[in-house]
């Protein structure tokens, strides 16, 4: 790939700062806007030159790929193809309904939908098509029905900033309510009298911070705050146990959690609080009858056991161990129904789902052959029930949904996924191969490629890593893989240190002052595919999202001739700046993950050494697309912004450099099911071309 024009340049303005004794320098700093609180609720105010510097960017990047046109409409239909346009979710009964989600031939949106739960005719509940024309961006993040079967508390999000306007609908007209609560985080579940509602509302700084109770039919000035996180490190979500008898508000950072209660037949009553907030301590609560079933790292479970306690004493000290700690053996989450309980557990990279009787202990599991696969369960809406649901797929195994009989085992298939252009198993090949890591820890890698792609270090490789937060990567069934697969490319996913992939281990060795081993792993990846042939040194396109992002900056760095290509989605690549900016959305709940770099000497200095832009040098770089989102939340479009602009002043080769800021959306991209696509299929015709396949 070869420069086509001249970039862009962003302009420098040094801007000076001192931690611990050390002065650090921005000289772009002035493209994060100083009201970025007003442009995440109204783009339109971003400041002049900001934005236009941003769209020479978007103007550069058009022309720069502007050769292969064709090849994304190519790829935008192959993408399309695989897809079924008119999809629906397999229907989740509760009472006297089942609920469901439905697409249309042609619909960029879904609708909410229930029918009578032993069949008959369709009700409409919700047309996210027909609430979203007109606008540039919409997404419809929650719906959900009140316990009797009347209201729909639903809410969206409009600019892409993820501050979500709550309203309540008439199930049976069709009609909103005057209900209309805005900034607030997007769920809402509803007490059992089915006229209260519980949200949590976010402040100007988008943290999810306080918990209301609403009274349908009454004004929004009228709800009460039933809890307020007063420490910034801390987030609050708010949700339901299965059995349906007790609201959860759930506050929380990344390594410390806090659950209190509300009796969803009282919901005035006060919050009752579990177990009070104890630093590197996680539990998270289901319910049945009068006991608490807890998921938690208590007592050193460093992969997690499971614990009972009275719900009238449920305090630590009455904590008894129903499943102990096994190491290496990581419990995901837990369902608790009134007769079984299912754990959803890791062990050797591989998932399983764990059912146990709860009248006498007896266990079983649902586990499956391939070397590599993904499974997933969905508690459903209903609690006294031996049926659970559950999901199967594999790199080359579309996604297949079961009813399992919980009591007699019997598993029912109930949907497969469709692939309408065709699919054929057998003529894909998926591998779990392990790579030698820096300091001899192996490193899983899953890999898929056509059966006659040549394994002779000819094909060129896309390598996707994440590696943080404790997100495992699933070896899972992706419609968009298969279309850069079928055009010749080896797809490998890097199960890299920072994720629990290997167990809690894995994460806590890839956080913090272990940050390190994320980057060495990845490049210990991209080294093993080479050696073994499945591609070679400079064939080989790396690709990762935000915090994935950020391993995208730093392997670029590090490693730059390993790599041909670099694909950087709303990347977290300026992270030291963003660690020492305490009124960024989520900087102080960051802190458990990478460290405080204002009250930590040792914090600021390791961060400083891998920190992407700080660590941008003059050297030869591979091609690179970066792609930001204006009103993304997360990870400020200036990050990108930034990184390319140091990118281009640093960098010795002419290899280029793109920018993409999506003007319209935010962290996720385009909320809509074919422009989403659209953003794939350039993506994947940025990597086709820098490796010669265009």
């Amino acid at each position: 790939m070869t420069k086509t024009q001249t970039p862009p340049r962003a302009l420098k303005r040094p801007a000076a700062a001192a931690h611990h004794g050390i002065t650090k320098t921005d000289d772009y700093a002035w493209l994060s806007a100083d009201n970025w609180q007003e442009v995440m609720r109204d783009p339109s105010v971003l400041d002049a030159d900001i934005r236009a510097y941003l769209e020479a960017e978007n103007a550069h990047t058009d022309a720069a790929m502007a050769d292969t046109e064709a090849l994304q409409k190519t790829l935008f239909e192959e993408l399309k193809g695989h897809i079924k346009q008119d999809d629906s979710s397999v229907p989740a009964p509760d009472g006297p309904y089942a609920y469901a989600t439905r697409y249309e031939t042609g619909a960029q949106h879904p609708k909410i939908v229930r029918t009578p739960r032993e069949g008959g005719e369709e009700t409409v509940l919700l047309d996210a098509n027909a609430l979203a024309e007109g606008k540039a961006y919409f997404r419809l993040a929650d719906a959900d029905h009140s316990t009797d079967h009347k209201l729909v508390a639903w809410s969206c999000d409009e600019a892409g900033s993820e501050f979500f306007t709550l309203r309540i609908r008439d199930a049976e007209t069709g009609e909103n309510l005057a209900d209309e609560i805005p900034e607030t985080s997007g769920r809402s579940v509803w007490a059992n009298d089915g006229k209260t509602l519980f949200y949590v509302w976010l402040d100007a700084n988008h943290r999810p911070c306080k918990v209301f109770r609403h009274t349908v039919g009454t004004p929004r000035e009228d709800d009460v705050c039933i809890y307020e996180e007063k420490d910034p490190g801390f987030f609050v979500g708010v949700g339901k146990t299965q059995s349906g008898r007790y609201i959860a508000i759930d506050i929380h950072d990344h390594e410390t959690a806090e659950v209190r209660l509300i009796d969803a037949d009282q919901p005035t009553g006060a919050p009752k609080l579990v177990a009070p907030r104890k630093t590197g301590e996680e539990y998270d609560i289901d319910h049945r009858d009068d006991t608490l079933y807890i998921l938690t790292n208590a007592d050193e479970a460093e992969d997690f056991k499971i614990v009972t306690a009275p719900i009238a004493a449920p305090g630590r000290e009455n904590w008894s161990d129903l499943v102990p700690h096994k190491p290496r053996r990581l419990i995901l989450s837990l369902t608790v129904y009134q007769n079984h309980m299912i754990r959803l557990e890791q062990e050797n990279s591989l998932p399983r789902i764990v059912i146990r009787r709860l009248a006498d202990g007896v266990e079983h599991a649902i586990a499956f052959d391939e070397e590599a696969y993904s499974l997933g369960a969905s508690g459903g809406y209903e609690f006294d029930t031996a049926t659970m649901r559950f999901s199967y797929s594999s790199m080359t195994t579309p996604t297949r949904v079961y009813d399992y009989d919980m009591d007699t085992l019997e598993r029912t298939l109930r949907k497969e996924q469709e692939v309408p252009s065709g699919h054929d198993p057998d003529a894909y090949v998926t591998r779990r191969v392990m790579a030698t890591a820096q300091d001899g820890e192996t490193v899983p890698v899953t890999l898929l490629y056509a059966k006659d792609t040549p394994l002779d270090g000819s094909a060129p490789c896309l390598l996707y890593g994440y590696g943080s937060y404790g997100i495992s990567i699933p070896a899972s069934f992706s419609t968009n893989v298969l279309s850069l697969v079928d055009h010749g490319f080896v797809y490998a996913v890097a199960h890299i240190r920072g994720g629990k992939d290997k167990g809690f281990a894995w994460y806590a060795n890839g956080r913090r002052e272990h940050k390190l081993n994320t980057f060495t792993d990845f490049i210990a990846a991209g080294e093993h595919l080479a050696k073994e042939k499945f591609t070679s040194r400079g064939k080989i396109i790396a690709h990762g999202g935000s915090a994935g992002g950020m391993l995208m900056g730093v392997v670029a760095n590090r490693a730059p001739d390993l790599f041909s290509g670099i694909i950087a989605e709303v990347p977290f690549v300026d992270v030291l700046t963003t660690m020492l900016d305490d009124t960024l959305p989520l900087t102080p709940p960051e802190w458990p993950e990478w460290g405080n770099p204002i009250a930590d000497k040792a914090a600021y200095e390791y961060i400083a050494a891998y920190s992407p832009i700080d660590n941008v040098t003059s050297q030869a770089y591979p091609a690179i697309l970066a792609v930001g989102g204006l009103t993304d939340p997360r990870v400020t479009y200036w990050e990108p912004a930034k990184w390319v602009a140091k990118l281009r002043e640093k960098k010795t080769d002419d290899n280029p450099v793109l920018l993409k800021t999506n003007m319209d959306a935010g962290h996720g991209g385009a909320s809509s099911r074919f422009d989403r696509l659209k953003e794939v299929a350039f993506n994947w015709a940025f990597a086709l071309k820098i490796a010669g396949k265009a």
